[in-house]
């Protein structure tokens, strides 16, 4: 459903929110280590993230990335349209461009209740309420070996 970049995005910023605050930072290789990412391809998406203002940065001795109050509580649904735009949301399930209410494709309905769903799910979840469960242990964000 979303792509191998924003699956990474997502993980990547739920470790992030998990593990810092404005004084404490996590580094490329410390998230790519728990989330099972490659560094080059995982730094990529957070420089995306950063210029969107859903992660911090900083460089330097002490620098790293991290994510302050406000960001904490952004929605599911900015990750994902930082990094896939919003298509999973309005799109069609079959990628069809004139798929519509008046012509639909052959899944129109199902997929709209699927997709509204998944829209209300994306936009009521928050960064830091998974980051809480991640920390409780309610939840994980690699494979167990």
């Amino acid at each position: 459903m979303f792509s191998k970049a924003c699956e990474y995005a997502i993980r990547a910023v739920v470790y992030i929110a998990s593990e810092t605050d404005e004084t404490k930072k996590v580094g490329i290789q410390e998230i790519c280590d728990h989330i099972e990412a490659p560094q080059h391809f995982t730094a990529k998406i957070l420089q995306t993230l950063s210029r969107k203002h859903i992660v911090n940065s900083q460089k330097g001795v002490n620098g790293g990335f991290f994510l302050d109050s406000v960001q904490k509580k952004k929605s599911l649904k900015n990750i994902v349209e930082a990094v896939d735009g919003d298509q999973v949301f309005v799109g069609c399930g079959l990628g069809l461009k004139q798929c519509s209410e008046t012509k639909p494709c052959p899944i129109h309905n199902q997929f709209k209740d699927i997709r509204n769903r998944l829209t209300k799910m994306m936009e009521s979840t928050t960064i830091d309420a998974l980051a809480i469960r991640l920390l409780k242990g309610e939840s994980v964000l690699m494979q167990t070996k």
